[in-house]
């Protein structure tokens, strides 16, 4: 029971957030050597900064051509648009732009919704708009990265700067083979994440749904029914 409850509730530190850490942890002993008013408010702020850079592990689904969750938060947007046109991508056509806000409170690590090779990754300067706006998919600061499927179907999936969020960090590379699921970066306090499925492929999840990173299906590439899928920890 007890190792169940700390796998629930204690979860690793994002590496990204070591030094965030640290600087907190440093002011808040020296504001307790001035008050400890301003050292208890410095501790509030530590503790909710470890609790932003936490990285949990995630039970990604193992059945092949399942697109999950590029991140956790709530989706906010299902819409037809075309892939971002800095990624040149052979598709042309209109595809679905699934939108998932996340709040500061939501985990702020990205992962990858599909199994591929990266065949290119932009990182475009922009705005620092509203996460939640539909043109902040457009005119934010915002790094995309085009995947390519065994069956050379194409998903995108792009990390969206907000209002606050103010750095994106992309941890993988051009031609790098991805596990579905896979740790791709993380996007600091508060943000989007757009994740383009391929063409003729239906959405499985709704505008206003809850959804976890690596582990919710938003699209079955082949839609086959009754099969199992079991998962594995990444």
């Amino acid at each position: 029971m007890k190792a169940e409850v700390l796998n629930k509730y204690v979860h690793p530190i994002h590496k990204e957030g070591y030094i965030f850490i640290i600087i907190a942890l440093a002011a808040t002993i020296l504001l307790y050597q001035v008050s400890d008013f301003f050292g208890h408010i410095s501790l509030v702020l530590s503790l909710f900064v470890i609790y932003f850079f936490r990285d949990p592990v995630r039970v990604v689904p193992q059945v092949n051509n399942l697109v999950v969750s590029g991140a956790d938060g709530y989706v906010i947007d299902i819409t037809k648009v075309r892939l971002p046109a800095e990624l040149d991508a052979i598709e042309t056509d209109e595809v679905y732009r699934i939108s998932t806000f996340l709040s500061v409170l939501d985990v702020h690590v990205n992962r990858t919704p599909i199994e591929g090779i990266v065949k290119k990754i932009v990182y475009n300067p922009g705005k620092f708009l509203s996460a939640e706006l539909n043109k902040a998919s457009e005119e934010n600061e915002r790094n995309s990265l085009l995947i390519q499927t065994e069956d050379n179907r194409e998903v995108a999936v792009v990390q969206i700067a907000g209002l606050i969020a103010r750095r994106i960090k992309c941890i993988v590379k051009e031609d790098e083979k991805l596990e579905k699921g896979q740790r791709i970066g993380i996007i600091r306090f508060g943000s989007r994440v757009d994740v383009y499925l391929p063409n003729g492929i239906i959405p499985k999840v709704a505008i206003g749904q809850k959804v976890v990173g690596g582990e919710t299906i938003l699209a079955d590439i082949n839609e086959s029914e009754g099969r199992e899928i079991l998962g594995k920890e990444i």
